[in-house]
């Protein structure tokens, strides 16, 4: 595996890397990274790092030296039967060029639906440009390889759309068995503050506009007319707290929505999971929302709209509540939802036991089956 990102950097992507890394093994595959160096990561086993800079305006990320990285991926390469990207950035291109000189297979796994998120970070150039570029851009990438993976069908059918030919394999990332281990709500309220009978509401995941965090703030704001005390927690970074900070306080959430940053997975994370009476999820373009099983390991039912990946979550209505995708309709749910305790424990059970069907064994197991047919 070849990517341009990876832990100590905490997104959906390390996470799906480390998660098939782990679960692989299990199955007959054994899997060599290579992926940027950061400076403060732990070593760890057949994990090759590269030198790296910080990326402009990007604390959290980092530009792997390519000439490196090329160098690195092809000699890796020569010991794999597969070269399997997961980025689309420099990873991409040294993946493909391995291949092509090894004569190996090669796929790469979609995870971020760069249509939807270009203008966000580029809004100075038309929406409807960067759109187009973002599928010319994908559309050349994919079809230079033997497969593709996407995460849902949404995107499956999104890529078919662009014009992508090569075979488009659906499959999500798994939860490994550590994402079951109960975490400790009631000592999470204790070390924040908390009150054990205070409605808790949680968002887990990168603080940027493409999350549609605003949204849910507008949320939680008309919520406080049925539930005067409720709390909206936000875990994660990114580049748009400042202003979500900000947009807290004119909603008159300040005393109603913490901050609360990057937490430990193993450990915290869980914890902040349990602790709360929902989770809510409000981004359109998610490709999986890998976030939400999270929360239903947990016991933790989910409010949120299903849209693109989080449909294939959602759709069978089993540990969760689907909203409308306006703040009022969004609202009314979730109060509906805080105000039946019985109801939400009821809830939780289901998100539990639901959660326990997206196994990584058996995702992974999938993967492992793909891997090898791409040898035949």
């Amino acid at each position: 595996m070849v990517s341009d990102v990876y832990f100590p950097r905490i997104n959906g992507v390390s996470t799906s890397i480390e998660t098939f890394r782990g679960a692989l093994t299990s199955h007959g595959v054994e899997v060599t990274l290579v992926a940027p160096r950061y400076g403060d990561e732990e070593p760890a086993q057949d994990v090759i790092r590269v030198p790296s800079r910080r990326v402009p305006h990007d604390p959290e990320d980092r530009l792997a030296q390519y000439a490196k990285l090329r160098r690195v991926t092809l000699k890796a390469a020569e010991n794999c039967d597969v070269i399997h990207v997961q980025t689309p950035f420099a990873a991409h291109y040294a993946g493909l060029y391995a291949a092509r000189r090894l004569r190996k297979p090669v796929i790469a796994t979609y995870h971020t639906l760069f249509e939807e998120y270009l203008q966000h970070y580029i809004p100075w150039l038309p929406a409807a440009m960067l759109r187009g570029l973002a599928r010319r851009f994908s559309r050349g990438q994919c079809n230079e390889l033997d497969a593709v993976i996407v995460p849902s069908r949404a995107m499956r059918t999104r890529l078919h759309g662009y014009g992508i030919h090569c075979p488009l394999h659906v499959l999500p990332t798994g939860l490994p068995t550590s994402a079951f281990i109960p975490g400790d709500g009631a000592a999470f309220r204790s070390r924040h503050g908390i009150a054990a009978s205070r409605p808790v509401v949680l968002f887990v995941g990168r603080v940027a506009h493409e999350k549609n965090i605003g949204f849910l703030l507008e949320s939680v704001a008309l919520a406080r007319r049925g539930s005067a005390d409720i709390l909206f927690l936000v875990t994660g970074e990114g580049p748009a707290r400042a202003d979500l900070e900000q947009h807290a306080v004119r909603l008159g959430l300040g005393a109603h929505t913490r901050f609360l940053g990057y937490m430990d997975r193993k450990n915290e994370l869980p914890s902040a999971y349990a602790a709360a009476d929902a989770f809510v999820f409000a981004s359109r373009t998610e490709t999986q929302g890998l976030v939400l099983l999270e929360a239903m390991a947990q016991s933790c039912p989910v409010v949120g709209l299903s849209l693109m990946g989080t449909a294939d979550i959602l759709g069978p209505l089993r540990g969760c509540r689907i909203a409308p995708d306006d703040p009022g309709g969004f609202a009314a749910v979730l109060l509906e939802l805080l105000a039946d305790p019985v109801g939400r424990v009821r809830l939780g059970g289901a998100a539990h036991a639901y959660a326990q069907e997206w196994s990584d064994q058996a995702l992974a197991g999938r993967l492992a089956m793909l891997y090898r047919e791409l040898l035949k």
